[in-house]
């Protein structure tokens, strides 16, 4: 018993070693890549746009996009902004009437208030600026993202030998219409 398996062994080394065995390949000038493609370019448009908003998106010819980036950080500065300043004033109009120094009903702005209702105003603008201001980092992001991946994208060699188009055939037994699509590989 302890023979055969020895052969075994034996005959699968032979086997192995005559599996390793490969031609040799020679690389000609048609054999070459036409297109070059660039690893860094959507790391370098990931950086710019991270570096200056909207840089990204320029490097990678989508100039459209630019207006809609800043026209969403834009929004999203002025919201928080906005809502900062509101919350700056219940909370300097919450301040003064607790130390003593409001105007009080005379206080053309906030002189309808109630104490109650000052609280909840600054909750109110603080909620809203806190979240403005994580809408306007993740349209950061998104922006970066966006490059990144448009530059991705644009390496993908996207031509007439790989299409995909609607197909319709007929049925030869019952003469029924099937619908589906046809992908088609050029050589």
């Amino acid at each position: 018993m302890k023979r055969f398996r020895y052969i075994a062994i034996i005959v699968c080394l032979f086997l192995t070693l005559g599996a390793n065995a490969q031609q040799e390949m020679q690389l000609r000038a048609a054999d070459t890549i036409k297109n070059v493609i660039d690893p860094n370019a959507p790391a370098k448009a990931g950086f710019l746009s991270a570096l200056v908003p909207g840089l990204g998106q320029a490097y990678n010819k989508k100039y459209w996009k630019i207006p809609i980036v800043y026209g969403g950080m834009g929004a999203g500065i002025y919201f928080y902004t906005f809502n900062q300043k509101a919350y700056k004033g219940f909370r300097n109009e919450y301040k003064k009437r607790l130390a003593g120094t409001s105007l009080g009903e005379l206080d053309t702005k906030y002189g309808d208030f109630s104490d109650d209702q000052l609280i909840r105003g600054q909750k109110f603008h603080q909620r809203n600026r806190d979240l403005s201001a994580l809408i306007t980092a993740g349209i950061y992001i998104l922006n970066i993202v966006d490059a990144n991946v448009d530059a991705h994208l644009m390496q993908f060699n996207v031509n007439d030998n790989l299409t995909v188009k609607p197909d319709l055939n007929q049925n030869e037994l019952d003469y029924k219409y099937s619908y589906g699509l046809s992908l088609t590989l050029n050589f």
